[in-house]
C-alpha cells in the first residue's frame, strides 16, 4: 500500500524556521508530483506548495511565497518543505500529498482533488 509519512513538525517561535519531511513508500516516487497542504482549525485545507516529478518546477501559495522552499530527493523517496520567518498564522496540520503523473495531471497541482494519496499530517504550532 502507498504510505506518506510526514515528520519535522512541532512548536516553533515566531520568526523561526523549520523543515518538514515526507517519506513515501509503495509507489514509484519519481512518477508523482508532490505537494504540501495545510489545515488550521475551523478552516478548509489549503494549498502550500508543489513540485514536479523531476524537481525542476515548483509553485507556492501567496501566504508562503518568498519564505518557503519545496524540494525533493528522488533517491530517498522524500519531499521537503522548508519555511522561515514563521508566523502564528502558519499554525496548522501540514499534510503531504502525491499525484500520479502517468495518469495525467494539470500543472500547477494546487487543488486537493488533483492528488491521489495523502499522508496523516504533522502539527506545526508557531508561538508568538
Amino acid at each position: 500500500q502507498v504510505q506518506l509519512v510526514e515528520s519535522g513538525g512541532g512548536l516553533v517561535q515566531a520568526g523561526g524556521s523549520l523543515r518538514l519531511s515526507c517519506a513515501a513508500s509503495g509507489l514509484t516516487f519519481s512518477n508523482h508530483v508532490m505537494g504540501w497542504f495545510r489545515q488550521a482549525p475551523g478552516k478548509e485545507r489549503e494549498f502550500v506548495a508543489t513540485i514536479s516529478g523531476s524537481g525542476i518546477s515548483t509553485a507556492y501559495a501567496d501566504p508562503v511565497k518568498g519564505r518557503s522552499t519545496i524540494s525533493r530527493d528522488n533517491a530517498k523517496n522524500t519531499v521537503y518543505l522548508r519555511m522561515h520567518s514563521l508566523d502564528p498564522e502558519d499554525t496548522a496540520v501540514y499534510i503531504c500529498a502525491a499525484a500520479k503523473i502517468l495518469g495525467g495531471t494539470t500543472w500547477p497541482t494546487t487543488s486537493w482533488d488533483m492528488y491521489d494519496y495523502w499522508g496523516q499530517g504533522t502539527q506545526v504550532t508557531v508561538s508568538s
